[in-house]
């Protein structure tokens, strides 16, 4: 019997867990389906993905994840989007369905749960500063601001960036009572209670591009990406007291927010999350 295929997206792609992750929802939740790889051309996304929705051979392609470096690009081929979606001005979930493709995006939702439940962290009435204003940056801001923070400070290399970003979230920081401010790398401030790293500095290999005053004894500093990526980051963060975490929770809690959407059915994380970080060897 054929059936529902799911895939992820990018280049590159082979590192991705995403088929793991997924294997274990589909199992504990019974749904009978197939997720998969796709590595796709870097100057060709569009036409992968259409010819990849087309492809009915081996079961009907229901959805697709999307990461680096499409998920802007993915927001632009679908239809209609999400609020939270078109608010972070990308996506990392597109959904097909009888021809109608319907974009969202779960990295914030999956960063928030993650804090709340993997973490026991409640961002609400707290000074967050936020690393970064590219896509990662974008696409956690409002789910963050929704959580109810008194502050939060956008610090990116370049601070006119950072400033647009706040700007496009201003209204919503409004409507959630919270501060929202934009500055660059240098003088971010001190003393935040939560650091959230969305920069590219781990994935490139570069150092923290923050300054150690940011950071106080027990503030939680969570660097959104996973593995030895992320070593650099969580060490400096111990270094100096503070409680460090890297984002696997959050790739595990972004992925059921997916699978929720795609099935109807919203999987256990926390024995996804064990599994995963025995498999990565990984450490919160």
């Amino acid at each position: 019997m054929n059936s529902d295929r799911y895939f992820v997206l990018g280049n590159p792609v082979a590192h991705s867990h995403s088929p793991f992750i997924h294997a274990m929802f589909a199992a504990q939740t019974g749904q009978h389906l197939h997720y998969d790889r796709r590595l796709c051309p870097l100057d060709g996304f569009a036409e992968a993905v259409r010819a990849l929705a087309a492809d009915t051979e081996g079961g009907p392609v229901r959805g697709c994840n999307v990461t680096v470096p499409f998920k802007h690009e993915a927001l632009r081929l679908a239809a209609c989007a999400s609020d939270r979606a078109r608010q972070a001005g990308a996506a990392n979930v597109l959904s097909f369905d009888d021809g109608h493709w319907r974009a969202d995006n779960t990295d914030g939702a999956g960063l928030m749960r993650d804090l709340q439940l993997h973490a026991a962290w409640n961002v609400q009435g707290q000074q967050v500063l936020l690393v970064g204003a590219g896509g990662a940056a974008a696409g956690v801001l409002g789910p963050l601001l929704a959580s109810g923070p008194a502050r939060v400070v956008v610090a990116n290399r370049t601070a006119a960036r950072a400033q647009a970003l706040v700007e496009a979230h201003a209204r919503l920081a409004a409507a959630h009572g919270a501060t929202l401010e934009a500055t660059g790398l240098d003088l971010p401030g001190q003393a935040f209670d939560v650091v959230l790293n969305a920069s590219a500095s781990s994935l490139s290999g570069a150092a923290v591009p923050v300054p150690d005053q940011v950071l106080r004894p027990g503030t939680l500093a969570v660097d959104l990406m996973y593995g030895p990526a992320a070593t650099p980051f969580l060490s400096w963060a111990q270094r100096h007291g503070a409680v460090a975490r890297d984002g696997l929770g959050m790739l595990v809690e972004q992925a059921a927010e997916a699978f929720w959407i795609w099935r109807g059915v919203r999987p256990d994380t926390v024995p996804v999350l064990h599994a995963l970080r025995e498999r990565v060897g990984a450490a919160p």
